[in-house]
């Protein structure tokens, strides 16, 4: 039976502990105090603290002990994270031939690289042995046995499946995707949507601005992808339209819940000090504007959540400006630069 490390103990890596807990995963957190609160506590208070660990979760800060144990190594850091981490994994000398499964959702910051290209350059393993496993899954809702529908997109159809196999349970269950590069532009791209969709939350705004939005926003998430190699389809799926309406509509929503308090008055960093919590939002959001200039792909919403986020634009100045842009027809701008 395979050996799992989780590394990260936020929100998602303590909810994915919990559920593989038959299965004795080892949880690894990098603050040695809080590793040993997890240790005495059995609790994780700053991200879910009404959930109790299972005895059978095993709590570490001790990195290289938990990699050289373990086959499979899930990555539960932020995108910014994800290179740091990955270079100390490396360097503790992970098992020979593990899987790597990255569950963060954004784009690093500097390079616009996907999380699995980050893990390929950092970690010394096949193309094949990395995969993400992501989609419309709240911690909160996973933690209470609520049912959630995932994916898993990477090259190999063996480590897919067994991947799949890993994580399915009578609450949890997991699709495969051979298109890793869709499944990770749509799992980002949709937290740039969802700021958004808080934007109009915070002013108030109804179900049809939410329904246009979230049409609109699909369509200029799909215009990327396609330039960057994905397929339509998979923007159609879990990791676009599933995890995007989710996304932006929850209450658990870290990019929903920013993009509200914005859309209330309150500037950036009162946001981020709101939350309290990572929003990968915010940095996919300058990280997809720079893709899309590279690509020349117009995504207009997107550049107006960039110019609410970094240039102080007004919000509803912001909405003035999307819908008094050159009408256009629908039929033909999901896929050749228009929206």
């Amino acid at each position: 039976m395979s050996t799992v490390a989780i590394l990260g103990a936020g929100s998602w890596g303590t909810a994915l502990a919990v559920l593989l807990a038959e299965r004795r995963p080892w949880l690894w957190e990098h603050r040695a105090e809080r590793a040993t609160a997890l240790l005495q506590s059995r609790r994780n208070p700053r991200y879910l603290p009404d959930t109790v660990l299972p005895d059978s979760i095993r709590v570490s800060n001790d990195l290289p002990a938990v990699v050289a144990a373990s086959d499979v190594l899930v990555l539960a850091v932020p995108s910014h994270a994800m290179r740091d981490v990955a270079r100390q994994v490396q360097r503790a000398g992970p098992a020979r031939d593990p899987i790597a499964i990255n569950v963060a959702k954004g784009l690093e910051l500097d390079t616009g690289k996907r999380m699995s290209e980050v893990l390929g350059e950092e970690l010394q393993l096949s193309a094949r042995q990395i995969v993400s496993l992501v989609g419309p899954s709240h911690a909160e809702e996973v933690v209470r046995g609520m049912p959630t529908t995932v994916v898993v997109a990477g090259r190999d159809e063996h480590v897919l499946q067994r991947v799949q196999e890993l994580f399915t349970t009578e609450s949890f269950r997991v699709y495969t995707n051979p298109d890793l590069v869709g499944v990770e532009l749509g799992v980002s791209l949709k937290n740039v949507i969802a700021i958004a969709a808080g934007v109009c939350d915070g002013l108030g705004f109804g179900d049809n601005s939410r329904g246009a939005l979230f049409t609109r926003g699909l369509a200029e998430m799909t215009r990327l992808g396609i330039a960057l190699g994905a397929r339509a389809e998979t923007f159609a799926g879990l990791a676009g339209l599933g995890d995007l309406v989710t996304t932006a509509t929850s209450r658990h929503s870290r990019n929903r819940n920013l993009g509200e308090a914005i859309g209330r008055g309150r500037s950036l960093p009162e946001a981020l000090a709101a939350i309290d919590q990572v929003a990968e939002g915010v940095r996919t959001t300058r990280a997809a504007m720079e893709l899309s200039r590279q690509h020349g792909v117009e995504m207009p919403i997107t550049s107006q959540v960039f110019q609410i986020l970094f240039e102080g634009k007004d919000p509803r100045q912001a909405l003035r400006d999307l819908m008094l842009r050159a009408p256009k027809p629908e039929s033909w701008s999901a896929t050749r630069g228009a929206s």
